[in-house]
């Protein structure tokens, strides 16, 4: 048979045709190809077909531009486009030579039978975007112009309401998107369904799920039934979920589809034999081993014969690290636990790690872009699992530790685990003398309680920074990357080693006043209460003095309108020009001068600073203009401490009034002293570091500049998608591999998608915690009481810094913060978040800020809409959703 460029069969087609097949038309090209696989003959329509039609219709490229423009939340002219555009598709006549191709293809394998016609887009079935139902299939189709008529009906499905909304929520270019149609021979199944080769609902790797229903597939795509559903690892069905199963759809003999009851006896009769599913999971793993990634695979039984009329990569799988034994082993993420969950640069990836590496001996692993710690050795170890597991945990992130819990309760897993050293809760090699060290030092300094000795920390710090600022100027070329390395060095001993004492005594106060004033005085929570603008927490005390900027802000209407319309490049330029300008630059400048090293996701040195762009302080500040009276920032602090006083004196009068209780109040007193005084060093080695970072990443960028000004590099921000190595390797070989660049924004691309699991096996199975909702009301969602007090108020739902915005009664919902939220939380009256634990950045602010918060709610900003009225109870640990005047907002 003549070649035709429209059309090729699926022995000439493999994964080098994808942009003429379509994803679906390139597997099944690859199907075909593996030896014992039964794959129903057939052939594409290619997409050369598809633009031919497209440019023999003029009016279409207009309208696609059109499309390109909308937005989402344009729906209803996006629907008036699409089915302009579907509608102009099909009107256009079939050329000859695309018919003549197609009809020669019937001819051959018998233009009297039964067809799929199935739509297959270049977005199909890719490894990063599955794109599956987008476009339609129609099923037992007959007769040659029944067929040419369904191809006309595929190319315009390309642009369905939900396939052109799916596009643009993912990314992809209507212009660029093009349709190959997949036409092939009908199967009439006894059975039908699906298989992954990694379980669905947990991600292991290890076990097949397979479901299945009796007749077409159609049925359980389209949801029309409850399939059977099978779990086999290793040979072995590990269960089985056998379900009513009412209907079926079956074709008829002149064509098309039809629904069929079944019997009372079929409904509850397992669709596929025990030997037949065995059968099937080797199939899905010839299959997986084929395409080397887990598959999604579409199957069907006829006459006891398989066949496999599709498979694609399963998309949702969170990527795993690479594993050189033959153990188990369980990843802990410390993307949660640093309240950076959103994926990382290389660079950031690489350096803040140095950081955590004198913290812990724990093996660091990356995953999807992520930080993970193996912490096998941990769970294995009878001591190190006691300590690794005590409460500490729990007040960074409760569902890792209730996720690790989960899996100690499998004993026969624990057996299979990687056996290494265990730090031991963290502590790494020559830390317990460290640790001894600073208990001495602890003791000196509660004994003391110097409310001195935090201010001279700082000074000793800043200094520090300043002279690292003089220090740097002269390395360049790889000397840099070892001159940042050494000052890291240098920065932990001081922040850390020289400051264990510190974090002992404010760890210690705050576990004292909590326990013993609960078991005295029947006090919850009180340490909330005691923290209370204390003195020296640098993140606190960022938030509050933006309200001072804000006071300057709001003298000056024409800065106000600026603000609205300012763009990084000429933001201080264009202020200074309108009135009130230069002071409100002052201010400003003033502020960046002592916070703009710090930005969302700080932590990764790649992130943007306020420093670097000063706009993402204009919803912040705009915030406090509307939300606060001038002077607020010394009114918040004099009620907040006033408050804090009058407890202290409460709990102290309390004490002096019980029966022999005149040592519990004097011990208390000094407790609550010690504790405000150094309850701000929790917040300061962080602020510290970024201090730090900020001047290595100015000195990167310089050596970057030169780099592209000797043609090595083409922009300065692709160091970031290098690891230091490979930074200090290309600074002494000035050379930079173009293509490895590439790579890695195309996979940063990706990982920015996924949502990391907190904790995971080397399998991909993904541990869930599991919550005890007999203390809260039902339909509550659940978290971990953080800061007590209970609120009612509207839900602001923010993803993101810049898109903040609030009004007076307003509780924020978010995933995570990280100190540069603190500014916002002045104007809130209450806290959400679905990451976090009783330490983490929200929790801490919260408290001193008197906000009832709630962290660690799943999925609260996918269950909780923004605007609706909610109710937060801080002090038991939930979130109602209320109904109510906000709910249509």
């Amino acid at each position: 048979m003549a070649m035709n460029p429209y059309v090729l069969g699926f022995q000439d087609i493999d994964q080098t045709k994808l942009l003429l097949v379509g994803g679906k038309g390139a597997n099944l090209g690859e199907l075909s190809r593996i030896g014992g696989l039964q794959v129903p003959p057939g052939f594409c329509v290619t997409t050369d077909a598809f633009k031919k039609i497209l440019s023999q219709a003029p009016e279409l490229g207009e309208l696609l531009n059109q499309l390109s423009t909308l937005k989402v939340e344009d729906g209803e002219r996006m629907r008036e486009l699409s089915a302009k555009v579907r509608r102009a598709i099909e009107e256009t006549p079939m050329p000859e030579d695309i018919q003549e191709g197609i009809l020669e293809y019937l001819a051959k394998l018998g233009e009297n039978d039964a067809y799929a016609v199935r739509s297959s887009a270049t977005a199909e079935d890719l490894p990063t975007a599955s794109f599956a139902g987008q476009q339609d299939t129609y099923l037992n189709i007959i007769g040659k112009e029944a067929i040419l008529q369904h191809v006309s009906r595929c190319w315009a499905s390309l642009f369905t309401d939900r396939a052109v909304i799916y596009r643009r929520q993912n990314g992809f270019d209507h212009n660029k998107a093009h349709l190959s149609v997949v036409i092939q021979k009908m199967v009439f199944p006894q059975v039908s369904g699906i298989l992954f080769t990694a379980d669905p609902v947990t991600s292991n790797r290890k076990v097949v799920s397979i479901d299945a229903s009796f007749g077409l597939g159609e049925a359980l795509v389209s949801g029309l039934v409850d399939a059977d559903i099978y779990k086999v690892q290793a040979g072995q069905i590990v269960s089985k979920k056998i379900s009513t199963k009412k209907l079926a759809i079956y074709a008829i003999q002149e064509g098309g589809t039809r629904q069929q009851p079944l019997g009372p006896a079929q409904q509850q009769t397992q669709a596929l034999t025990d030997e037949q599913i065995l059968q099937l999971e080797k199939t899905g793993r010839k299959i997986e081993a084929y395409f080397g990634r887990p598959q999604d695979i579409e199957w069907c039984l006829d006459e006891g014969q398989f066949f496999i009329v599709q498979s694609r990569p399963i998309t949702t799988l969170y990527p795993l690290p690479p594993v050189s034994d033959d153990k188990n082993h369980v990843y802990m993420s410390l993307a949660h636990q640093q309240m950076m969950t959103d994926a990382w640069k290389p660079l950031g990836l690489s350096l803040f790690p140095v950081w955590l590496r004198k913290l812990s001996s724990d093996p660091l692993v990356e995953a999807g872009g992520r930080p993970f710690v193996d912490v096998s050795p941990e769970l294995t170890s009878r001591i190190g699992r006691k300590v690794f597991l005590s409460r500490g945990l729990g007040s960074v992130d409760a569902l890792i530790q209730k996720a690790l819990l989960n899996v100690l309760s499998r004993k026969d897993y624990i057996k299979t685990l990687y056996h290494g050293k265990a730090s031991v809760g963290g502590l790494n090699g020559g830390s317990m003398g460290n640790l001894v060290s600073g208990l001495f030092q602890a003791i000196h300094i509660y004994r003391k309680d110097d409310p001195d000795y935090m201010k001279n920390m700082i000074a000793q710090n800043d200094a520090l920074v300043q002279d690292l600022e003089r220090r740097i100027e002269g390395q360049s070329g790889a000397g840099l990357v070892d001159f940042i390395l050494q000052d890291m060095d240098e920065m932990y001993k001081t922040l850390v080693l020289d400051n264990y004492g510190v974090g002992i005594v404010q760890y210690y106060a705050y576990n004292w006043l909590k326990n013993n004033l609960k078991k005295w005085l029947g006090e919850e929570d009180v340490t909330d209460v005691l923290a209370q603008a204390a003195s020296d927490n640098v993140t606190t005390e960022m938030g509050l003095t933006l309200l001072d900027v804000a006071d300057v802000v709001r003298q000056y209407p024409a800065v106000m309108s600026y603000l609205q319309q300012a763009n990084d490049d000429t933001f201080f330029d264009g202020l200074v020009k309108v009135e009130g300008g230069a002071a409100v630059s002052d201010a400003i400048q003033n502020y960046l001068g002592k916070y703009g090293v710090r930005g969302p996701g700080e932590i990764d040195i790649t992130h943007t600073r306020w420093i670097e762009k000063p706009t993402l302080l204009i919803p912040m500040l705009i915030n406090d203009v509307k939300n606060f009276e001038p002077g607020s920032h010394q009114t918040i602090t004099a009620q907040k401490r006033a408050e804090a006083e009058q407890k202290a004196q409460e709990l102290i009068d309390r004490l002096e009034r019980l029966p022999g209780s005149k040592g519990k109040a004097k011990s208390t007193r000094k407790m609550i002293s010690v504790y405000r005084h150094f309850i701000g060093f929790r917040e300061y080695p962080k602020y510290a570091m970024m201090q730090h970072f900020y001047v290595y990443k100015q000195a990167l960028k310089k050596e970057a500049a030169r780099l592209v000004q000797a043609g090595i590099l083409r922009e300065p921000e692709d160091i970031h998608y290098l690891s230091y190595d490979e930074l200090r390797q290309a600074f002494q070989t000035r050379q930079i591999d173009d293509r490895l660049i590439a790579q890695r924004k195309a996979d940063y691309a990706v990982f920015e998608k996924l949502t990391p699991p907190r904790v995971m096996t080397s399998d991909g199975e993904v541990i869930s915690a599991e919550y005890d909702t007999a203390n809260s009301p039902q339909g509550a969602l659940i978290g971990v009481p953080a800061s007590a007090g209970i609120i009612e108020g509207r839900a602001r739902v923010v993803l993101s810094l810049e898109d903040a915005n609030f009004e007076d009664g307003d509780i924020l919902v978010t995933a995570f913060t990280d100190p540069s939220w603190t500014s916002v939380f002045v104007s809130l009256k209450g806290l959400v978040t679905e990451v976090g634990g009783m330490m983490t950045h929200g929790a801490v602010v919260a408290r001193e800020y008197g906000l009832p918060a709630v962290v660690s709610v799943e999925n609260a900003t996918r269950l909780i809409k923004d605007g609706q009225p909610i109710r937060v109870n801080g002090t038991k640990g939930y979130v109602e959703i209320l109904q109510g005047p906000f709910a249509t907002h």
